[in-house]
């Protein structure tokens, strides 16, 4: 084992930057070309150049300090997609005040314990959410609510909180602060499972980071227009795409969230040339006639070249990443034929180990745990907040970042999603995962969207149970689909693989990123 001290005279890549900088560098350079566009759906579309967004950014700043606001307090930022959530995360960066953004299809209790966890001061939200708050957090000075929900306009006008246009100060009075990369800068928590949800601190430097190797990865240029629709709560929209436009100089396009009606006509509109999306947004667009003279260029989404989504006419790129990652740890090749179905290679700047559960190498063919090494504070996360265990504890002796992921390993260093640790199931003995059922099952025709889960089992411990949302839907569900599905799994999986209950449903709990939330699948087999 080396010496983990620090050696004298290292200089980082972000050595006196922060995320302020950033943004006021765009002003200066790219002041009037458009860096957010937002695209509400009742409503035109609105732009804001990089220097109208920055004096906006240092008015609301302005305006949170004179609220009370300092240095290391923790503000909630529970918004749905608009442009008052990037503002806000922005104006408390800038402020040196740490972003907490959260989930805004979080329960009370989620809320409540999110806020109190934190140590939140102030929260800012919509219409749709304030009573929430208020209720629910209690520890709170302040409470501002927005104008709309999403861009719409509210049902009924909140009776709490104060107005979020009454924060703005002037911009000149913006705070000014010491320029520190390793600052604490944002939090986001992840999904709890079996255990509380943890708080994923980013430092300025993580965010930067973010900026810098997502555009790099995604070969963004400043020309580039990119079309943002999940949410800005999560790792994907926020440093995906919005920070790496930033770091580029260029267009970020916001939708309050995902519409296949609505996605074509907004992309040519704006003329948007890359998008990060998931299979759900994808099997949603397949519905929808696909116009030939869109300006798109790459798509950055699960797989690399999934053939059902061929028809786009768009080179689709794999990647894998967590909030704890800030970017891609594996990713797929742009300039470069990808193998179907993989999600990439091991990126350049992480160090990728793929191992059996007794830490042995995994072979070709085989599939294993995933762990990551980087460097806590910049290329990884730099803790989970106020919980040293767990953040001790998700390393390993060697100091990998163990993700709870495993991986199948292929020929020429590409690599396979197997499936998370926890959604492995084990049936007689023998481990099954949920995503091989699942992978068999969505290319049946009449299949919209499955999702395995484990059942208990007297004799064999755990059953799989697969759920199916049809294509037709249920009330339309075609007399053999059960049959069909049975005969797919029956031709491509062992006998100890199969299904052993199917149950069709219109729709499924979600989680973040529109992911199926298996949890609530499982409550529903109790």
């Amino acid at each position: 084992m080396t010496n983990s001290k620090a050696a004298p005279g290292i200089v980082g890549p972000f050595a006196g930057l922060d995320v302020p900088w950033l943004l006021r560098m765009r002003a200066e350079v790219r002041r009037a070309h458009p860096f957010l566009i937002w695209a509400p759906f009742d409503a035109p579309a609105r732009r804001w150049s990089y220097g109208e967004f920055h004096e906006r950014v240092g008015a609301l700043a302005a305006g949170l300090a004179k609220r009370g606001i300092r240095q290391g307090d923790y503000v909630l930022i529970h918004l749905d997609n608009c442009i008052e959530a990037v503002l806000s995360w922005f104006a408390c960066v800038e402020l040196g005040a740490i972003a907490v953004t959260t989930n805004t299809r979080s329960a009370a209790a989620e809320i409540e314990y999110f806020a109190g966890h934190c140590g939140a001061v102030a929260a800012i939200t919509q219409p749709a959410y304030a009573e929430l708050i208020s209720a629910h957090c209690k520890g709170l000075r302040w409470i501002a609510v927005t104008s709309h929900d999403a861009g719409q306009t509210p049902v009924q006008a909140p009776s709490r909180g104060d107005s979020f246009d009454s924060l703005f100060a002037d911009s000149a009075d913006r705070p000014r602060r010491a320029t520190d990369p390793l600052a604490p800068c944002s939090v986001q928590y992840t999904s709890g499972t079996t255990s509380r949800p943890k708080a994923v601190l980013w430092t300025h430097a993580n965010a930067l980071w973010g900026a810098k190797i997502n555009a790099a990865h995604q070969d963004l240029h400043a020309s580039d227009v990119h079309q943002t629709y999940l949410p800005l709560f999560h790792t994907n929209a926020l440093a995906y795409s919005m920070l790496a436009s930033l770091w580029v100089g260029g267009s970020c396009v916001i939708q309050p969230r995902f519409s296949a009606s609505r996605f074509w006509p907004v992309a040519l509109e704006h003329g948007c040339t890359w998008t990060s999306t998931i299979p759900f947004c994808m099997k949603a667009l397949l519905e929808h006639e696909v116009p030939r003279d869109h300006k798109f260029r790459l798509w950055g989404t699960a797989v690399n070249d999934p053939p059902p989504f061929a028809v786009f006419g768009v080179k689709i790129i794999g990647w894998w990443g967590m909030t704890e990652t800030i970017t891609h740890g594996i990713i797929g090749e742009i300039d470069q034929p990808n193998t179907p179905m993989s999600i990439g290679r091991a990126a350049p700047e992480y160090e990728i180990r793929i191992t059996n559960d007794d830490g042995t190498p995994t072979g070709v063919g085989e599939t294993g745990n995933l762990l990551i090494k980087g460097v806590p504070g910049l290329s990884l996360f730099a803790e989970y907040l106020h919980n040293e265990k767990a953040t001790r504890d998700s390393f390993d002796e060697h100091g990998y970042f163990v993700t709870g992921d495993r991986i199948t390993l292929l020929d020429r260093g590409y690599l396979k999603f197997g499936d998370r640790a926890k959604d492995m199931l084990k049936v007689g003995g023998e481990n099954v995962a949920a995503s091989e059922i699942e992978q068999v099952i969505a290319v049946v025709p009449g299949v919209r969207e499955a999702a395995v889960v484990a059942k208990k089992h007297a004799m064999l411990d755990e059953v799989p149970v697969v759920f199916i949302i049809p294509q037709a839907g249920v009330a339309a569900l075609p007399a053999d689909l059960h049959d069909n599905v049975m005969t797919a799994c029956r031709s491509a999986l062992a006998d100890f693989k199969l299904p052993r209950e199917i149950r069709f449903v219109d729709e499924m709990p979600r989680s973040t990123l529109e992911k199926v939330a298996k949890a609530e699948l499982r409550k529903m087999l109790e």
